[in-house]
């Protein structure tokens, strides 16, 4: 399978269709660094990126948020001292879609170009 980070993160409609169980096998082991965590009844990818001090972590967050704002698609981000918590998921399907994963990809290719 081609590098997620390299995909495009598509438009999602209401209605569009959550990841496959089938999906998610494929798609899991090239993200190897996320969980898989239910909030509310609504499953999301989640990962928290460590960092030397804040203004790291905060740098790290306003990067994301910048690849977020581009794609049309927004994590929830938790910057703390040493730290930035992501979650991925699609609001509009209340579940995952590939392109939380895809997102996923690209957060961590973010993470390791620092």
């Amino acid at each position: 399978m081609a590098d997620l980070a390299l995909q495009p993160c598509t438009a999602c409609q209401v209605g569009a269709p959550k990841v496959t169980a089938e999906e998610r096998v494929e798609l899991t082991p090239l993200i190897p660094a996320w969980q898989t965590v239910a909030v509310d009844g609504i499953e999301r990818l989640v990962r928290r990126f460590a960092f030397a001090d804040f203004a790291a972590a905060l740098a790290f967050t306003n990067q994301v948020g910048a690849l977020a704002e581009a794609a049309g698609h927004h994590p929830t981000l938790l910057t703390e001292y040493g730290a930035t918590t992501v979650s991925w998921w699609t609001h509009k399907i209340g579940g995952m879609h590939r392109n939380d994963f895809i997102m996923a990809a690209k957060s961590d290719r973010l993470y390791d170009r620092r």
